[in-house]
């Protein structure tokens, strides 16, 4: 390898001044693609802070999914603005599930959750609850061969069942002391066109 030359040096008349040779010369070619580098998040995750309406025992209106329309019961509040509800389900057929707080809105209604069993609810909260009645996927030729067939009917797991019954049994309790509760928590929510939504108190 030849050795790197050495700056050369100008004279002056005011002094002497230093140029430097450049050993690389710049590319003639670009690359047709920048290379993405990864932001740098600048905000730290924080755990999300529920409404001020949002409490255990509050009636809420679902927006959005499966049940649109319906009133449930709020039982819990989960991690990441995840909400445990149900209607109950012997009331207007909504079982225990989790929503995205974002998408209910919250009513005046709130129905007493003292005869809950805690312990359920708990267990309702953990991660692998709602997962556990999905069915494994079939690959390769059994998926072909399944095609034409008309899909299995998803079972509902026993102790899922159990705690439901639980749960309906704590809250109808509850319920039926209240007039016409029933028949509000089974009624579906809808809007005509001469509604005004943001003028409505629910």
């Amino acid at each position: 390898m030849a050795a790197a030359q050495e700056p050369t040096t100008k004279k002056y008349s005011k002094g002497e001044r230093s140029i430097p040779h450049h050993t690389q010369k710049a590319s003639k070619y670009y690359p047709a693609e920048d290379e993405s580098a990864p932001k740098k998040a600048r905000k730290t995750l924080r755990p999300a802070k529920p409404r001020s309406s949002l409490q255990p025992g509050t009636v809420v209106i679902l927006l959005a999914g499966r049940f649109r329309g319906k009133r449930v019961v709020l039982l819990k509040h989960l991690p990441q603005g995840v909400l445990l509800v149900t209607g109950p389900f012997k009331v207007n057929g909504v079982p225990l599930r989790r929503v995205n707080a974002r998408y209910v809105i919250a009513t005046s209604t709130k129905v007493d959750l003292s005869g809950v069993d805690e312990a359920v609810l708990t267990k309702a909260s953990e991660s692998g609850y709602f997962t556990k009645d999905k069915a494994a996927k079939k690959t390769g030729e059994e998926a072909f061969f399944k095609q034409g067939e008309k899909p299995e009917k998803k079972e509902t797991s026993q102790d899922r069942v159990a705690d439901q019954k639980a749960v309906d049994k704590a809250l109808l309790a509850t319920i039926k002391k209240e007039a016409h509760l029933v028949d509000y928590l089974s009624a579906t929510f809808s809007l005509r066109k001469s509604d005004r939504p943001h003028a409505m108190v629910f």
